[in-house]
């Protein structure tokens, strides 16, 4: 088991709950840790074995985004039955403060002392042109907020997404004075606004604002059943 890198939940059909990094320390869940950047392609498989399992994958923004990246796109594109909690802090919190795919451009890490040069993914945005039947984005100052996306997600049928904003402030918050971890998540509350309100508003008015809540909830066949259907017609079952 490698503590430090993502894990995916295996769980009995109907009793749903995510763990991540270290939460099997604290909880008692079945679940797998894998090389760094491979949870959902381990994650896939386990599905495809066992479709009666309800499979969550935890993962971070430079595990998803940058070495699982390609992973990330195809099992959105798969629309595999996969519930994704991927928690941004917006650098590679746990392996040296590396920039990664969503750290803002301009902001510094340590493979960026200068400031990065490359522009952030939105992974919402890219779950939902890949393929994905959900893509929703929280913060952990809106907690209750991003409770009920998880719920969504958990309920979901097909690959959903859920990007927790989680401030980093031991290697991020440093690197960029952003202050510590109460000052980061007052950051959130005085820029984040709601997707149903943003909509509302001229666009000078959410510039530089962080926008959450629920982009893209849609009906898509889950991967799964697709797949079963292939094994059918290989078996004989159906013609």
């Amino acid at each position: 088991m490698i503590t430090m890198h993502p894990s995916f939940e295996m769980l009995r059909p109907g009793k749903k709950f995510p763990s991540s990094s270290r939460m099997p320390v604290y909880v008692d869940f079945n679940s797998l840790h894998t090389a760094h950047g491979r949870a959902i392609a381990f994650a896939t498989g386990v599905k495809l074995h066992n479709p009666r399992l309800h499979v969550i994958v935890i993962t971070g923004d430079g595990d998803a985004l940058a070495i699982g990246g390609n992973h990330f796109i195809h099992a959105a594109r798969r629309n595999v039955e996969l519930t994704v909690i991927l928690l941004n802090n917006n650098i590679y919190g746990m392996t040296g403060g590396q920039y990664s795919p969503t750290t803002p451009i301009g902001k510094r890490a340590s493979t960026a002392p200068y400031g990065t040069a490359e522009r952030d993914f939105d992974p919402c945005a890219l779950a939902q042109a890949a393929g994905a039947s959900f893509a929703a984005r929280g913060t952990v100052f809106g907690v209750v907020e991003l409770e009920k996306m998880i719920g969504q997600a958990l309920a979901k049928k097909g690959f959903a997404l859920v990007e927790a904003l989680s401030p980093c402030p031991t290697l991020y918050g440093r690197l960029n004075r952003e202050g510590n971890a109460v000052k980061m998540i007052q950051w959130q509350k005085e820029n984040t606004i709601n997707a149903k309100a943003a909509a509302k508003l001229p666009p000078e008015k959410t510039a530089g604002k962080i926008v959450t809540g629920v982009f893209h909830d849609a009906e898509v066949t889950p991967y799964t059943e697709v797949y079963q259907g292939i094994i059918d017609k290989a078996q004989g079952q159906k013609q």
